[in-house]
């Protein structure tokens, strides 16, 4: 949720940025509203003084002033709920540097990572290298819980705590505490970290027996944590790093990416999340695409960082980043990684501020999310880049430690 006051103040650059954003809101409308808004909160409150300074005697003046007030009250209730329908719609607005685009293929590659694998047989895909060593399967999946879903098999599910064990050595020594999240939340809570309005219940998973949703990814559990709540300016940047499986239910890519497991509904993934100062954010989320870059070249897996432009960003980000991962049975990289900083958006929904340590003056904090690893995408990128001739995959020298063997079969 933006600011009301820089709404008022700047309702051009709103409009503009629901344009990069390809949202339809009417801003004029929302600003007619909050005038009229105002202008009822001036009434009643002038009506309640007003009842302060009769006497008991005035029966009749007391009884119309109470019908007044009780007009005005319902008619400043159905202005602040289609006030707030309006304003839960805005999207945060994309920073400057956000490049103007109508959607992901007008993403710009920022930079290019690694070399590319070169091989002197038929390459296979994650799917055919899965099956042939019983590593991934699809049709009892299929059977058991229905399309997009697999199980993880013998070296393919130790490497999933492979890498799980590394991104957490790795990244509690750059300050981040370890979390294991809850995968429901309330809708409430949903709502409020800015998802719903774009997804909506076509992509998310509600249990309406129970009102939970199930996350669709730790960010959604880790933003809210602190919410209603202030944090100490000393404690910033406070930085979470949780694993956790996410559900989504992919309603608009049917059709899409149906071959293994590349797209499913149900996956695990270890999420990096910042509450930072808003002066810090945008050098958090730089270091934040660094770590996940780091994590790339320790893999030694080819990979694009991508700058997501403003009609492909999601509804809560000011600016996004995606790392995609080549794959060669793919021949093309694919998300991997993702980073987004959503400014104070979040936060102001949440309620969730900072007490400035020298004025002791009250703001929001700023939020940002990364993927340190979505685990089912980088298995099928290290199966597919790290096959060999006779059929066998090598493991990542950096993994070797955490699985306790180099070559998938084990010997």
């Amino acid at each position: 949720m933006l600011d009301i006051n820089f709404i008022r103040n700047n309702p051009q650059k709103i409009k503009q940025g629901c344009q990069k954003k390809q949202v339809d809101v009417d801003i004029d409308k929302l600003l007619d509203l909050d005038k009229q808004k105002r202008e009822l909160i001036q009434q009643t409150e002038l009506l309640r003084a007003e009842q302060k300074k009769i006497s008991r005697e005035e029966i009749e003046k007391a009884r119309e002033l109470k019908e007044k007030f009780k007009k005005l009250s319902d008619e400043l209730s159905e202005i602040e709920k289609e006030f707030n329908d309006l304003m839960i719609q805005i999207p945060n607005l994309p920073l400057d540097d956000v490049p103007v685009g109508k959607d992901e293929t007008e993403n710009l590659v920022a930079k290019k990572g690694g070399k590319l694998p070169k091989f002197d047989f038929r390459i296979r895909d994650h799917l055919e290298l899965g099956e042939s060593l019983d590593l991934i399967d699809v049709k009892r999946a299929a059977k058991v819980a229905g399309t997009r879903f697999g199980y993880l098999k013998k070296e393919a599910a130790l490497l999933e705590f492979a890498l799980i064990n590394f991104a957490f050595d790795k990244l509690i020594k750059k300050g981040f505490v370890p979390l294991v999240p809850p995968v429901m939340i309330k809708p409430e809570m949903a709502l409020r970290m800015g998802y719903l309005e774009q997804t909506d219940d076509n992509e998310a998973y509600f249990l309406p027996k129970d009102n939970l949703y199930l996350i669709g990814t730790a960010e959604q559990s880790i933003g809210t944590m602190h919410s209603e709540e202030i944090l100490d300016e000393k404690d910033l940047p406070k930085r979470y790093l949780a694993f956790s499986s996410c559900f989504r239910r992919e309603a608009g890519s049917y059709g899409k990416d149906t071959r293994g497991i590349f797209r499913v509904h149900q996956f695990d993934k270890v999420e990096m999340f910042s509450f930072c100062k808003p002066e810090d954010s945008e050098k958090e989320h730089k270091f934040l695409l660094s770590l996940e870059e780091e994590l790339m070249n320790y893999l030694k897996i080819p990979y694009q960082i991508v700058q997501i432009c403003t009609g492909d960003l999601a509804r809560p980000a000011a600016a996004t980043y995606d790392i995609e991962a080549w794959l060669p049975g793919q021949k093309k990289y694919r998300e991997i990684f993702s980073t987004s900083n959503c400014t104070d958006f979040q936060a102001r929904r949440l309620n969730i501020r900072y007490r400035n340590s020298k004025t002791q003056k009250l703001g929001f904090v700023h939020t940002l999310n990364g993927t340190a690893f979505a685990i089912g995408r980088t298995i099928i990128a290290i199966l597919e880049n790290y096959q060999r001739k006779d059929g066998k995959i090598n493991i990542p020298k950096v993994l070797q430690k955490y699985v306790g063997f180099k070559i998938i079969p084990r010997k």
